[in-house]
């Protein structure tokens, strides 16, 4: 269910239950006339006109929160066309990464005095189509998208909305893109395990049928072989923390000792989170591991738990920046960014065989 977070509300010329005076005509001359500039540049400040100069803007701003003016978000949608209302949509906002992801862009867009509507598609690509239509629809500033389905040309051909992808591609759109490099991160995974002595490594992480995951499982394969190692333990098909564990007592229990991994490669926080009870469950600590993704109270296991660590809020942070960029210019070039990822050791992923 798609979830809306209001940032301000302010519908005529008086002053509201928290003592704002909201959006008028007469305040507005009040604020050009406390700024020393006109009413046409208090406009421009107002509608977020990036021709403006900075000292003017911040000047301007300043009388505007010294009268306690808030502008009128509904009179400013009407004449801009659209709502000021980022869309994200996201496989689920229960998933810790994408909330947080969430959180983060709801604070750079409550800066410029805009809401954000959530959506969840659960990875069904029929229910994503239908969110995006829903807020193309409600007329939204701009999308950012954590896509799902396998074609997306349709959504190339559909308008103008701004939008900006986030955590992977969309095959058939061309778009802005802010998230990691995947397979660069895996390598340096996998890279500490074998630093460590360890050669039999084995990969537990989502379907491949997800670009993220995709590029995480040709990682590993790529620096195995790169490192002359074999990587026939993978088990790409765990999609929750349940399916995790039972890859893990598949590889613990049902292998010959000399088949067995001595490490794991987690390649999300959800697997993570069935393989580390399951090493546990095995008495099997001394399997080294790193997770792909840091969670709660990893930091606190015996050993701790070594991530790859992905900040959300980063990667939020960045998407929300690009898409306000993009609704300022338009036309700006587009652009792949990948924010920085880092190795975090605590114990786990420095054990050696």
């Amino acid at each position: 269910m798609a979830k809306l977070t209001q940032t301000s509300c302010a519908i005529d010329g008086k002053d509201d239950d928290r003592g704002t005076r909201v959006a008028d005509k007469s305040i507005l001359r009040d604020v050009a006339q406390g700024a020393g500039v006109s009413m046409r540049t208090a406009s421009r400040v107002l509608n977020d006109d990036p021709k403006v100069a900075a000292a003017t803007r911040l000047r301007v701003q300043a009388v505007m929160r010294d009268l306690r003016y808030t502008p009128d978000s509904m009179a400013r949608s009407l004449r801009a066309g659209t709502d000021a209302t980022f869309g994200i949509i996201v496989e689920s906002v229960a998933d810790p990464f994408f909330s947080e992801l969430a959180a983060a862009v709801e604070l750079v867009a409550a800066q410029t005095q805009r809401s954000v509507l959530i959506g969840s598609t659960h990875r069904d690509a029929d229910r994503e189509r239908g969110l995006i239509e829903q807020m193309l629809q409600r007329r939204v500033a701009g999308l950012l998208i954590a896509p799902t389905a396998s074609d997306h040309a349709w959504l190339q051909a559909s308008g103008r909305t701004p939008l900006v992808l986030i955590d992977r591609p969309a095959p058939g759109l061309v778009a802005d893109l802010v998230g990691i490099d995947d397979e660069a991160a895996t390598a340096r995974g996998v890279r500490h395990l074998a630093a460590h002595g360890h050669r039999r490594i084995a990969y537990i992480g989502d379907h491949p049928e997800v670009a993220t995951s995709r590029a995480r499982l040709e990682g590993f394969r790529q620096t195995m072989a790169a490192l002359g190692l074999t990587a026939d333990l993978v088990r790409a098909n765990c999609s929750d923390p349940k399916a995790a564990a039972e890859a893990t007592h598949e590889l613990l229990a049902e292998l010959p000792a000399d088949q067995a991994p001595t490490a794991i490669f987690s390649a999300t926080t959800r697997c993570s989170l069935g393989v580390v009870p399951a090493l546990h469950a095995h008495r099997r600590t001394d399997v080294a591991l790193v997770s792909f993704g840091d969670f709660a109270m990893a930091d606190a296991l015996e050993p701790g738990i070594t991530v790859i660590d992905h900040s959300a809020e980063a990667v939020g942070r960045a998407a929300a920046d690009r898409l306000t960029a993009r609704l300022a210019q338009p036309d700006l070039p587009i652009e792949v960014t990948h924010v920085p990822v880092h190795l975090i050791e605590r114990g786990s992923g420095e054990l050696t065989p």
